[in-house]
Parts: structure tokens; sequence; C-alpha cells
């Protein structure tokens, strides 16, 4: 089989975030093409694309006015996550920055139904907490009006159908969050749920009469489902139930009543279409489900009579593109083209999902891929890398990696665990690794590389942990805690020490993050006792450290200090850091010059 270098799996493209314009027959979408994502549009399926921004920052999102041509988008600098929100004149291209005020915080609240104006939250005040704001369409910066003062962390979940309310949710950890009404007149906000303990309350929507608001929530059970909550009585009233997986999110069309749900399937994406019907707000119709290619999707644009949708579809062996949906037919077609820098898509490798029995019998799911070209057990098996996602709250799902398929040509074989902790399993299951269990989620790994030593097709002797953010904690935990499992670590953007983690974070996150992994005041020697930092005389794997510079979330310092003790240890340790990059690298040389490295390395030692 012909073999890639990593630029050309770099140079696969993707497109996604799409958005139907206010005439229907024009889309916005995010691609990256350039090398960072930028706002490109289509006006009929496959046409050719014409690219609207041309930065070296990445944009992080795109949607048109319901009412104008304009769309409006996010972009910050460097990485460091303090978005502003700009408009664009899809006439002539002109762009005006909305915010301007670069060292705060901006998130996206979407427009009101006439175009006119746009709310966001923002952290301008303080920069620990989020507040409200309504701006004209054409003000700028502090001429937006401060409608609320927050006290922690809010965003907005759309306008009123007749504009004089928002939809405010306010989030204290990953599973615990609230709903809110703000009217905007007056100032005055309702707390629509009250409630004691961990409680998700997420991807709300106004209902179309304004009554009424449909969100998904695990109150009262496991799994998330589909509920209707009622603004006079409070009444939460099931609409689908989630049964043994959740149902993600829901995105509505407040003029039709016309809806796309999805369920989250052991990884895999299911759709659902359907129309609210009568006088019951729990009453609905539904439509064919789409066929789309690769097992993810999501997005959900509607365009303005409610008759399609626009979202984006992805999976192991299928990068992202976006399809239009036919609403009552289900009947699909591919809009974007983003190409695959030339490599035959019929090479990309497709995963299998196992579930592997952890010590105390849990049983983990994660998906292995194997290379197209494979030893046989007497060749003595295939090196594995096992990417351990980030969150911790977040989940490994089937979708595309240029750098999982990247390996793969090389002939290595990727497994990626979803160990306790991780979403999309239920609450309890997610609830397995907080605060004093921690380490036992590490023991997952330990489980799962067990269970790969004996695979036919692996050498036990060349296994490599790599995870970035939250797993690249993990990633030095299981160097620390399993000396002898590993043949390399490789961590990105990860969290050495959660003392000075939780120290050094952005102010808006401590809170959160704290909810997960304990807090400075009461938890400090527990979180001394689980950081890698201070068991690192056990390392023996060589390892490899990247990070940004401008990383807002895990402060660069906890790279500098894990490959300093490192190499105190007589450890053999890279260091790559990046001057132009947060928590992440989003920049295409920057991730051609990182992979590079990576490859490099492995190539040394494993």
């Amino acid at each position: 089989m012909a073999t890639y270098d990593i630029e050309r799996y770099l140079n696969i493209r993707s497109a996604y975030g799409a958005s139907l314009g206010p005439d229907g027959d024009r889309l916005s979408f995010l691609m990256n093409t350039t090398g960072t994502p930028q706002v490109w549009t289509l006006e009929g399926a496959q046409s050719w694309p014409e690219q609207r921004t041309f930065y070296d920052e990445r944009v992080t999102f795109a949607t048109w006015s319901p009412e104008r041509h304009e769309l409006a988008f996010g972009m910050d600098e460097g990485g460091n996550e303090r978005a502003q929100l700009f408009r664009l004149d899809a006439a002539t291209g002109e762009i005006m920055n909305l915010t301007a005020l670069p060292d705060a915080k901006h998130r996206w609240g979407g427009w009101s139904h006439d175009g006119e104006r746009f709310a966001f939250t923002s952290n301008r005040r303080d920069e620990s907490v989020f507040d409200v704001y309504v701006q004209d369409r054409d003000a700028v910066g502090d001429e937006a009006e401060l409608v609320h003062e927050g006290d922690g962390w809010l965003t907005l979940s759309g306008w009123h159908p007749d504009d004089t309310h928002l939809l405010v949710s306010q989030a204290y950890s990953n599973f615990d969050q609230d709903l809110y009404t703000l009217e905007i007149e007056t100032g005055d906000i309702t707390h629509l749920t009250p409630h004691e303990g961990d409680v998700r309350y997420q991807s709300a929507a106004w209902a179309p009469d304004g009554n009424g608001v449909y969100l998904v929530t695990d109150d009262g059970a496991d799994t998330l489902y589909l509920a209707y909550l009622d603004l006079e009585s409070r009444e939460l009233t099931v609409v689908e139930d989630g049964g043994e997986w959740n149902i993600d999110g829901i995105a509505l069309d407040d003029d039709t009543g016309r809806f796309v749900y999805s369920r989250n399937v052991d990884g895999y994406t299911e759709l659902c279409v359907g129309e609210l019907t009568g006088d019951d707000p729990t009453a609905f119709e539904t439509f064919p489900a789409p066929s789309l290619p690769g097992g993810i999707s999501g997005g959900v644009s509607f365009g303005p009579d409610g008759s399609t949708f626009a979202c984006s579809t992805t999976g192991d062996a299928v990068n992202t593109n976006v399809f239009l949906v036919d609403v009552e037919t289900g009947e699909a077609q591919q809009w974007t083209l983003a190409p695959t820098a030339g490599i035959p898509s019929e090479t990309f490798q497709s995963s299998e999902l196992v579930h592997v029995e952890s010590f105390d019998g849990l049983e983990v799911p994660g998906f292995l891929t194997l290379p197209d070209d494979q030893p046989s057990s007497t060749d003595g098996g295939l090196p594995v890398i096992v990417d351990i996602h980030g969150g911790p709250e977040s989940q490994r799902r089937p979708s595309f990696s240029s750098i999982k398929q990247y390996f793969l040509n090389r002939g290595y074989a990727y497994f990626e665990p979803n160990v306790r902790g991780s979403s999309g399993y239920g609450s309890e299951y997610a609830s397995l690794d907080d605060v004093e269990k921690r380490m036992d989620s590490v023991r997952d790994i330990a489980a799962c590389v067990a269970w790969l030593g004996d695979h036919d097709a692996i050498d036990p002797d060349r296994i490599v942990a790599m995870g970035g953010s939250y797993g690249g904690f993990m990633v030095l935990a299981s160097l620390t805690e399993y000396p002898d499992l590993w043949a390399a670590g490789i961590d990105i953007v990860g969290i050495a020490n959660f003392v000075t983690f939780l120290e050094n974070t952005g102010d808006w996150r401590r809170e959160l993050r704290e909810a997960e992994y304990g807090n400075l005041e009461d938890d400090r020697e527990f979180l001394e006792s689980i950081s890698p930092i201070n068991t690192i005389e056990a390392i023996e794997a060589p390892l490899f450290v990247l990070h940004g510079e401008n990383d807002p979330r895990v402060p660069v310092g906890e790279a500098e200090q894990v490959v300093e003790a490192a190499r105190e240890q007589g450890v053999p340790v890279r260091k790559l850091i990046f001057e132009d990059e947060g928590h992440g690298f989003s920049k295409l040389e920057n991730r051609i010059e990182a992979y590079s490295e990576i490859a490099a390395f492995l190539d040394e030692y494993v």
C-alpha cells in the first residue's frame, strides 16, 4: 500500500459548522483549506465554494442573519480563547469587529428574529464571571447593552419567538446546570430549574408558542432524555425517553415546530426528524431518518421555511462534509466536497467497537483500528498508540482523524478507550472518576493495555500512551503508575500538577474544574497525591511534551515543570512549545511540525 507523509494527511480537509442563509439557497460553513478554519459559502450543491474570511487565526463559528445577507462569526487570537464577534456583509465582503474588546471573552447567543440585534455573554466586567449583553447589529464595542450581571458561567440558548426574552444557562459543572428566562427590557430573571444534586439541563430551545422550553435532561434518570418544560407550571414532561443511551440534543425550528434530535448509541449517532403536532406539546410525528455516511452527524441548521436542514457528517473513514436533508423525505444531498489531499478514501481504515473488562468488572468501551497490512503474531505484532481523550467528561467517537489515519498508514494500530468518567454512557459511568476515584480511570487504562497485550495483532512491548489536555494527565499518570507497560508517552497540553493547574487556569474556568477534580481549599493534599509531577521518579518510558505558549486552560508551566522533573530522572525527554498556539494546535504549519516530530520520536523509541 502507498504511504503518505504527515503533510498530506494534515491537508485532508473538513467542512462543518453549516448555516443556511435567509433565502435558503446559500450555505455558509467552516473549512480549513488555508490551514486554519475560515468562513466559506456555497450557492448550490457541490458548486464552487467562495472563501469569505482570510485570517491567520481560526474562525470558531459562523451564522447567517435571519433577515439579511450577512454573517456573524467569532475568532480569537493565538489560541487565547478571548473570542471577538464580527459581522460579514456577504454582498460587499466588508467585515466589522462588533465587540472590539480583545481582553474579554465573548460567547455568541444568537440573532433576534428580525435580525436587528444579537445577544452574547462576556466577562468584560469581571474576568471570573459572564454577563448577558444585547447589541444592535450596527453597534460596536461598549455600545452593547448590559442586560444582566451574572455570577458564574453563563451562556445563551436563544431568543423567545417574540424577541422579548432570552434563555440563559448557568453551568456549575459539565453535569450540573440551571436554566433561566431573562426579560430583556427589565432585566428580570426567572429561575426555571431549581434542583438538588447534579442535574443536566442542556440544548434548550423555545417552544414555537413561547410558553415552554424543549431540552435534554437527566433529571431523575441516568441518561439524558428529551423533555418539555412548561413555563407556567414548571412541570417537566418526558417527550422521548433516552433509555440506555443519551439523547444528546435537539435543534428546533420555532416557526414550523420541526425538529431533529440525536441519540448517542455507543458512540454512533442516530438522528430522529419530526414535527410537533396539535395542542399537546409532547405530541409529534416523525419523518424518515436521513441516510448519511460515516455514522456521526450533528450541527443541524434549518432553512428559513423548515423544509430542509443542513448538518455535517463524518466517520472513521469519512472526512467531514456538509449535507442538505429534505425534512419530509429524508433525502440527503452532499453539498461540500472537502478534499482528501489526493489520498484515496478507500485507504482509510475503520475501527471496531470493543469492550474491555477492567479491574473491578466494569466494561470499558473503546475503538480499535488496525492498519491494512498486518504482520502475523509470529512476526511480533504491531506497535499500538493508546490515544486517551481529554475532558475528562468527553467521549471518543468513530469520527475522522487525519492523525489516526497517518499512523495507521505508518503501520501502527490505534486504540481509543472511553474509560470511566467519559460522557455518553450515563451519569453514573461519568461520575466513577470524580475526585477521590480519579485514579480508577488510570487503572482502566492499565486493563486496556493488558487486553491489547493479549491481542494477536499487537506487540505488547511497543505500546504508546498519547493524549491531550486531561488526556495528557492520563498519559503522565499511566507512565508513572504503570511504568513497565509503556514504550513511550506523548503529553499534549497536559496537566502535570493539579494544584498549579487550578491555581493558574483562567479565572472563568476554576470553579467548573474544581467541581470535577476537587477544590484547592479542601482537597489540596489529595490533588497533590494524584499529580504525576509528584511521582515522576517512577517514570521509565521516553517522554515527548508539547504545549501552546498562550494556553488559557492548562498553562504552559505544566509542560515546563514536567520536562524539568523527568530530565532529572534521566528519562529521554523532548519538548516543543508553540508561541502562537493555545490549548491545542490550530495552525497547519504547527500541526505539521508537531506530528512530524512525534513520528520521528516514535521512530526512535518504538
